[in-house]
């Protein structure tokens, strides 16, 4: 599954509604609303919750993954060390970037791509890519 970094996931697209999705993936195994009124579906066997912005006519805006089979700049990135993805980033110009701790979890921003790496006794477990916003502070949708 590639990560196309402002656009999505392997042929998820931000801007995707929810039949789109559906069309690819079928039904979710499981959904709920969050915090924010938006819908997350979840993917088990993809390990993907995928948010669909209520604010913006429940499109795909976020996905959130843990699927060992992602792969970044044609590497694959979960389970790897934070050094080795860290160099893999900078080799492609992502080098900038925003480090927050919490519970001993190391999380890696990268603004310019809405990019997180989260890093847990140094191997990357998690990614969350976002839909990036345009000069003009609205949504770059991609779909």
């Amino acid at each position: 599954m590639k990560v196309k970094l402002k656009y999505g996931v392997d042929q998820l697209l931000f801007g995707m509604k929810q039949k789109d999705v559906e069309s690819i993936y079928g039904k979710p195994n499981k959904q709920y609303i969050d915090e924010e009124d938006n819908i997350v579906y979840v993917y088990n066997t993809s390990k993907m919750r995928l948010t669909f912005y209520d604010e913006e006519e429940l499109r795909l805006g976020y996905i959130t993954s843990t699927n060992e089979n992602l792969e970044l700049f044609d590497t694959k990135i979960i389970g790897k060390s934070w050094n080795e993805i860290h160099q893999l980033l900078q080799n492609n110009k992502l080098k900038d970037f925003e480090t927050e701790i919490v519970d001993g979890t190391e999380n890696y921003f990268f603004e310019d791509f809405w990019l997180f790496v989260n890093v847990d006794y140094d191997q990357v477990f998690k990614i969350e890519i976002g839909a990036v916003f345009t000069n003009q502070d609205e949504f770059d949708w991609k779909f």
